[in-house]
This record gives C-alpha cells, structure tokens and sequence, in this order.
C-alpha cells in the first residue's frame, strides 16, 4: 500500500531482497523481533499485520486511499528540502482554498 519495493523494505528493516521475498511469499517464517522492525520502519502497530484475521474477506482501499498512498510515495522520492517545502505549501493553500469554499450553514448563501 506504501508503494515500496522490495529492495526498498529489505534495506530498512536489514535483510537482503531474497530474504524479504520469501517473508513476503510465506516460504520463510517471520519471527517476533522481525515483524516488530517492519511494523517500526512502516510506522504502525504490530497488530496491523494481524487486523482482518477470521474475516471473510480482505477491506478494499479507496480511490481516496490509494491517492493518498500515492501523494506520500512521490513525496518520499523528493529530495530536495525546497521542493518538498513547495509541495507541502500548495497542499496546505489548496486545503485551506478548500475550506474557505465549504458553505456553512446558516450564512443565507446560496
């Protein structure tokens, strides 16, 4: 859902690439210390891994979702500190342009 590869993940949590595709493929078991390194370098809970267990079938992300995973995974990829500041500002003006569109009720606009 974050968009990285499997090299990318290998590195932050210290395996090789092999290793994280046979985690990923189920052909190697994941011990406690490693699933709690993932969930550290993804930056959620351990129980994460475990959410949908015993449920008939697997949540959908939404259009929304997959954007926002999208706009964080090309965010990630900029480098230079000016751009993601630029980024980061035109998010912040286009989420307050928002708001300021947002009738309220109650002003008797219509």
């Amino acid at each position: 859902m974050l968009g990285l590869t499997q090299q990318q993940l290998a590195e932050m949590i210290g395996v090789t690439y092999q290793q994280a595709h046979k985690y990923e493929r189920g052909i190697n078991r994941v011990s406690a210390g490693r699933l709690f390194e993932i969930a550290r370098v993804l930056s959620v809970p351990v129980g994460y891994f475990y959410e949908g267990i015993g449920e008939e079938a697997p949540r959908q992300v939404s259009h929304r979702e997959r954007m926002m995973l999208e706009i964080a995974r090309n965010f990630a990829e900029i480098h230079n500190e000016r751009h993601q500041e630029a980024v980061s500002n035109l998010a912040r003006a286009l989420a307050q342009t928002e708001s300021d569109e947002t009738p309220r009720s109650g002003t008797g606009s219509k």
